[in-house]
């Protein structure tokens, strides 16, 4: 019988997107928010862990709209260091943040 657990590989592993996914936004904003240790990658966790940590991120996010501009200073400063060094890291691993076609 086929094993219907499914287990999340870290993003930035992904050679396609190098992180540059829902899950690994996801993952850098448990960062921002201190759900998860900076650098954790949350591969090995099922499906459901992630749907997990998703709850949490949105929760962490609610007093803020979803926006980054309502962060307070220290909040704000984190998500634009985390989220600017994951795109300078795909970009220097060969992402483009241009769409492709099968987008």
């Amino acid at each position: 019988m086929p094993s219907t657990l499914m287990r999340i590989r870290d993003p930035e592993e992904r050679v396609s997107d190098h992180g540059m996914t829902m899950t690994g936004r996801i993952i850098r904003d448990a960062w921002v928010f201190g759900l998860l240790p900076e650098g954790d990658g949350y591969g090995g966790h099922s499906a459901a862990d992630m749907q997990r940590l998703y709850d949490q991120v949105h929760e962490a996010w609610a007093p803020y709209g979803q926006l980054p501009s309502r962060l307070p200073p220290e909040l704000a400063a984190r998500h634009a260091r985390i989220h600017r060094e994951a795109v300078h890291r795909a970009t220097e691993a060969g992402w483009s943040p241009n769409m492709r076609d099968d987008d």
